[in-house]
C-alpha cells in the first residue's frame, strides 16, 4: 500500500479516537480548517483546504486532489466569582468565592480529502470537531442549594452536591461532500459558479457531576448528574453556492447547515429539555473575497447561529421555585425545563492575506459575536460560560518542494467577564469569564489517484 494511504488511514483512526472540546463562538468553533483560522474563522469565501466544506461545502471544486490533517492545541480559562452579598440560607446560593476550572488543554485532529470526479464535479470526505464545552470546578460549587444531609429535605443526603463540579460536551462531525460548477451567468456578472452539499453525521458524548440539588427540580431525579459518560448519534446537512464575479475578482459565498438531529442522552433525560434532546443548532453563512491586487485578498464573513433552537440551551433558568413545583414541565427534563438561557448569536470576521513570494503566505484577522445569554442567567452558566465575544488570529502557509504545505494558525479569543445575577441564588450577584488560545498546524499536499 503506498505511504500516502497508510497516512490516510492512520489520520482517520486518530481523529475517531479523540474528542473534541471547543468553545469559542458559544459553544461552537470559530472556523473550520488552518487556513480560515489564520483569519479569525473568516474565508467562507475563499476555500483552500478540505476542512472549508464546513463553512461552504461549493468551493470543493476548487480545491483538486488533496488531503489535509490538522492538529490543533486549545486552551481555554474558565472562571466565575460569586459573591457575598445575599441573605443567609435557605436561599440557595452559591459559596462565595472564585474558582476556576481545570483541564486547560485539549488536542484536537481534523481530516479532509477531496477528489475531482471530472472536469466540473468533485467528492470530499472531512472529519473535524463540530464543537463542545468543558468545565470541572474543584468544589462542590451548589452545596448550598440542598438542606443539609440528615434534614427532613434530604433524608438521606442525595441531594447534597459533591464534588468536581462541571460538564463535559463533546462534539465530532464526519461530512461526505458532492460539489459540481454550474454554467455561467454572463448578464449577472456571473463568470464562475458552483454548489456543494455535504451530508453530516454527528457524534457527541457527555457527563456531568456535582449536580445532586437539582434532582428535586427534576421529572427523572435519578438522571440529572453523576452518570458517567453518555454518547448520542445524528446527523444533517449543509449546502452551499460559492460564485465569483468581476473577472474573478470577487467571490461570494452562502452556505446554511441545518439543525442536526440528535439522538437523545438517556443517562441525562432528567437534566435537559424534552427528555435528554440536545441537538446541534443550524448555522447560516454568507461570505466576499475580494482580490486587492494580485497577492493580496480581503475576506469578511457573516454567521448566525440558531441556539435559540435548541431548548435545553435556551430555555430560561430565570424562574422561581414556586413555578417550577407548580408546573412539571417546567422542571429539569420537561417539555420546557430549565435551560442556560442562551439566545441566537451574530459573528462577524473579517480577514487579510497576502502571498509574499510564491512558497510563504501571510494570513490575520479579527471576528466579534454577541454574548449568548442575558445577566439574569449568569450564576447558572457557571457550567457553560461561553463569554468570549473578540478573537484576533495570525496564521501563514509555506510551500515545500514535493507538492506539500505547511500552514500555522494562532487564535486569542479575549478575555470578557460577564456579570448578572440568578433567579435560584435571590439577590446574590457574580461572573463568569473565559478566554481561550488555540494553536494549529496542519499538513497539505496535493495528490495524484
Amino acid at each position: 500500500m503506498p505511504t500516502k494511504n497508510y497516512l490516510t488511514i492512520i489520520t482517520l483512526i486518530v481523529c475517531l479516537s479523540v474528542p473534541a472540546a471547543y468553545a469559542t463562538n458559544g459553544y461552537m468553533s470559530h472556523g473550520y480548517g488552518t487556513t480560515s483560522k489564520g483569519m479569525a474563522g473568516a474565508g467562507m469565501a475563499l476555500p483552500q483546504d478540505t476542512l472549508s466544506v464546513y463553512n461552504n461545502p461549493a468551493g470543493l471544486t476548487r480545491l483538486g486532489r488533496r488531503y489535509d490533517a490538522e492538529l490543533e492545541l486549545f486552551s481555554p480559562k474558565r472562571e466565575y466569582r460569586a459573591n457575598s452579598d445575599f441573605a443567609p440560607p435557605p436561599i440557595p446560593s452559591v459559596p462565595p468565592g472564585h474558582e476556576e476550572s481545570s483541564n486547560d488543554y485539549f488536542l484536537i485532529p481534523g481530516f479532509g480529502i477531496s477528489r475531482p470526479i471530472d472536469n466540473k464535479s468533485a467528492i470530499g470526505i472531512a472529519l473535524t470537531g463540530q464543537g463542545g464545552m468543558n468545565t470541572e470546578y474543584d468544589t462542590a460549587t451548589f452545596v448550598n442549594f440542598a438542606a443539609p444531609p440528615g434534614s427532613p429535605l434530604n433524608p438521606t443526603g442525595e441531594f447534597t452536591a459533591t464534588e468536581p463540579t462541571g460538564v463535559d460536551l463533546a462534539q465530532m462531525a464526519l461530512g461526505v461532500t458532492y460539489a459540481r460548477e454550474l454554467p455561467p451567468l454572463p448578464g449577472l456578472g456571473i463568470t464562475h459558479q458552483s454548489i456543494g452539499v455535504t451530508p453530516i453525521i454527528a457524534a457527541q458524548r457527555f457527563k456531568a457531576r456535582g449536580l445532586q440539588p437539582f434532582r428535586a427540580l427534576s421529572v427523572s431525579p435519578d438522571k440529572v448528574t453523576n452518570n458517567g459518560y453518555d454518547y448520542s448519534w445524528g446527523g444533517g446537512v449543509r449546502i452551499g453556492w460559492l460564485g465569483s464575479m468581476l473577472n474573478d475578482q470577487l467571490n461570494v459565498g452562502i452556505s446554511y447547515q441545518s439543525k442536526l438531529w440528535m439522538t437523545d442522552f438517556d443517562d441525562y433525560e432528567g437534566l435537559f429539555a424534552n427528555g435528554g434532546e440536545f441537538d446541534v443548532p443550524a448555522v447560516f453563512n454568507v461570505g466576499l473575497a475580494f482580490l486587492i491586487t494580485p497577492g493580496l485578498t480581503l475576506v469578511t464573513d457573516f454567521k448566525r447561529i440558531f441556539y435559540d433552537d435548541i431548548d435545553a440551551l435556551s430555555n430560561t433558568n430565570d424562574i422561581a421555585f414556586s413555578e417550577i413545583f407548580a408546573n412539571p414541565a417546567k422542571r429539569l427534563g420537561g417539555d420546557q425545563g430549565l435551560g442556560f438561557g442562551w439566545d441566537d448569536i451574530n459573528v462577524y470576521s473579517i480577514g487579510l492575506q497576502y502571498q509574499t513570494s510564491e512558497k510563504l503566505t501571510l494570513r490575520t484577522g479579527f471576528s466579534a459575536a454577541d454574548e449568548p445569554w442575558k445577566n439574569v442567567n449568569t450564576l447558572f452558566n457557571v457550567l457553560a460560560p461561553a463569554t468570549v465575544k473578540k478573537h484576533a488570529s495570525l496564521g501563514a502557509s509555506y510551500n515545500l518542494n514535493n507538492q506539500g504545505r505547511i500552514n500555522f494558525a494562532y487564535t486569542h479569543a479575549f478575555k470578557n467577564t460577564i456579570e448578572g445575577t440568578s433567579t435560584f441564588t435571590g439577590p446574590q450577584t457574580g461572573y463568569v469569564r473565559m478566554r481561550q488560545d488555540m494553536v494549529q498546524i496542519s499538513y497539505s499536499r496535493d495528490i495524484g489517484f
